[in-house]
């Protein structure tokens, strides 16, 4: 009689621990990145009555009579599925899709948390907003990420150097359908006769700004005109050239020359095709010194084909397309990738890696122990963190601007509740059942 109370108290005690699984699964439903609990149970010992006899040549076996002595509670599990995952627009908040895990640190102590809803501290170190931990990953150095593991961390006021400009390149069309330039000497026209309105259509300028070593924009501008059928000659001046009449036609120090020392027009000259030829042409390279600053040397692409500079008979729309330098620049914001790639975007316009956030794999995730804070540390079943990357040592995906919810079904869980709850009360009444026939036990004295 006595077996049946302790099996029923087995399972009461059991069951409301199963029932506190269900209540913090229901509590944390808004918890983000919250993976929830299953309880699942075993059976008890069983008590022998008799043990099991083998068959004989004229009877058969007898299989043995047990009494189970209750149930026990077999184990906790963590259940590590993908949350869903809702938008913030946050630029610091991330998610992972996949089994990976973001590492955290405290000094030397590294805890494993899913949620990604990180912060910039003072210092611009990046942190979980619970307990201030130090998101981890390797830092790069002037766009190149070295490989220790380490806090990162995106300092206020960050810069990137400026970029002494190296190659112009041009693009457009210089109409072939232009008349010859009017001058009295049309190999080197006068600034008056550059400004010329009746040359209007045989002459071009475009400028572009080049940046020398310190940051400082330079004026490029190009002046060319129309010598030949498929010929433009042209001068280039680094000191903010102009050809109106009141303004000579210079170079300014340390620009081109001619093998002779005197300053001279350079060529463009075209294909039958109208593409650019550039054996035929004569295109230099510019070099010259600023006040401040090292020297500069600018090579000139026209291009090739049709996306170079060519000559149609089209209006004028040659222009310098693009030059690679740029002044230096103060850190605007930031952007982060799949791959965790944390990318810099500078007021210069220029993009620079900066740090890559690390991700940690296990060979048993339910293992690992909750510490509180949404986060984990090892244990002795969790096996060690295998650290990586996105995209290379794991294939787990960072997304940016979202959260990951809690993985817990309200649904699922008010089922599991309303189990237990019957098998809570279907205790109890064993409890009662027993009780009253231990008491017709007693009233047999009577």
């Amino acid at each position: 009689m006595q077996r049946s109370l302790f099996s029923a108290v087995a399972g009461l005690r059991n069951y409301q621990t199963g029932m506190d699984v269900i209540g913090n699964n229901i509590s944390n439903v808004n918890t983000t990145a919250f993976k929830a609990g299953r309880a699942t149970y075993k059976e008890s010992f069983s008590q022998i009555l008799t043990g099991a006899t083998r068959p004989l040549a004229t009877q058969g076996g007898v299989n043995p009579l047990e009494v189970g002595l209750g149930m026990q509670l077999g184990s906790i599990d963590t259940v590590f599925t993908q949350g869903n995952l809702q938008s913030t627009g946050v630029t610091t908040d991330m998610a992972i899709q996949g089994n990976s895990f973001f590492v955290v640190a405290k000094g030397d102590q590294q805890v494993y948390t899913r949620s990604g809803g990180f912060q910039l501290d003072a210092d611009g170190s990046l942190v979980s907003p619970t307990n201030g931990y130090v998101v981890q990953g390797k830092m790069a150095t002037d766009g190149v990420l070295g490989t220790a593991i380490t806090d990162i961390k995106i300092p206020e006021g960050e810069t990137t150097p400026a970029r002494a400009t190296s190659l112009v390149t041009f693009a457009g069309n210089m109409d072939a359908g232009a008349p010859l330039i009017i001058a009295a000497n049309p190999a080197n026209p006068t600034a008056a006769e550059l400004a010329d309105p009746q040359n209007a259509q045989s002459v071009l300028q475009k400028t572009i700004g080049v940046y020398d070593s310190l940051g400082q924009r330079h004026d490029l501008t190009l002046v060319g005109w129309k010598t030949g059928a498929s010929q433009w000659s042209y001068k280039i001046d680094p000191a903010s050239l102009s050809y109106d009449s009141t303004q000579p036609f210079t170079f300014g120090p340390g620009s081109m020359s001619s093998p002779a020392g005197a300053a001279t027009p350079w060529q463009f000259t075209f294909k039958n095709d109208g593409t650019i030829d550039t054996a035929a042409s004569n295109i230099p390279t510019i070099t010259f010194t600023p006040s401040n600053g090292q020297p500069m040397s600018l090579t000139l692409d026209p291009g090739v084909g049709a996306t170079g500079l060519t000559s149609y008979v089209a209006n004028s729309s040659a222009l310098f397309h693009s030059q690679d330098g740029y002044a230096a620049g103060v850190l605007e914001h930031i952007t982060i990738d799949r791959t965790g790639t944390i990318i810099g975007a500078f007021s210069n316009g220029t993009n620079k890696t900066l740090a890559q956030i690390v991700l940690a794999n296990f060979n048993n995730p339910q293992g690992l122990q909750k510490m509180g804070d949404n986060m984990y540390t090892v244990s002795a079943n969790s096996g060690d963190a295998l650290l990586g990357f996105s995209g290379v040592e794991t294939s787990s995906i960072d997304t940016r601007g979202v959260l990951e919810m809690s993985n817990v079904d309200l649904s699922q869980e008010f089922s599991n509740m309303i189990i237990t709850q019957r098998a809570f009360q279907a205790n109890a009444k064993m409890i009662t059942t027993s009780d009253e026939m231990l008491q017709e036990l007693v009233n047999l004295r009577r």
